[in-house]
């Protein structure tokens, strides 16, 4: 059997997309629960999240319809995740802390950056915009999450290395398409780990990028 072929190809980027959307409700529950909305605003912050960034790419990309509406079981998983999540949080009396939600939120990043870039570039897209949409993917998800709970995004106030991870990711996975002789699934999974690996290395070394500086 072929290495690449469309099926393969079409699974493994539905395997991402729905661990992506899964990992984004995840953070969306918690960014929730440490707000301590009720159980609308709960339910509301996981659908933002993690359907936020997919439906502005689809928006850019004119496609129709967008991921989320084509594929109704999303909906119905991130309703289960909110709702069971929330009786397990009442329930195990757990802890919310900021370091607690930038875990989901990482994974998340790499996985819909790995989508975003994907999409785009079968579309035919450039490569640059290919990455941009791969990191409007990853990203504004979360910056849609958090300013509707009133915060300045997480991604642009931490000094950490964010955005920048998912741009990164999103090269590498378009110069692994140039190589024929790869699994055409290689570049996305290539794409998670690189996002993921250099924001989980930038928050353990505290890394720090330039920011404007305030008297």
């Amino acid at each position: 059997m072929p290495i690449n072929t469309p099926q393969l190809i079409d699974t493994a980027r539905l395997i991402l997309e729905v661990s992506a959307t899964i990992a984004f409700a995840l953070s969306g529950v918690l960014k929730a629960a440490h707000k301590k909305l009720d159980v609308v605003g709960v339910c509301v912050m996981a659908f933002i999240a993690a359907f936020g960034g997919g439906t502005l790419r689809d928006l850019l990309l004119d496609n129709r319809p967008f991921f989320w509406a084509s594929n109704d079981y999303l909906v119905w998983a991130v309703m289960a995740i909110s709702l069971m999540a929330i009786v397990f949080l009442r329930q195990k009396h757990f802890q919310i802390t900021e370091r607690a939600m930038l875990w989901p939120d990482m994974l998340g990043l790499g996985l819909f950056t790995a989508v975003g870039v994907d999409m785009a570039a079968e579309l035919g897209m450039s490569p640059l915009i290919s990455v941009m949409m791969g990191v409007v993917t990853g990203v504004f998800g979360g910056v849609i999450r958090d300013v509707l709970c009133g915060e300045i995004p997480q991604a642009f106030k931490d000094h950490q290395p964010y955005a920048i991870c998912a741009f990164a990711g999103g090269c590498v996975a378009l110069l692994l398409r140039q190589w024929p002789s790869l699994p055409e699934t290689a570049p996305m999974l290539a794409c998670v780990v690189v996002t993921a690996g250099l924001r989980a290395t930038a928050m353990w070394r505290q890394w720090r990028i330039p920011s404007w500086p305030v008297e």
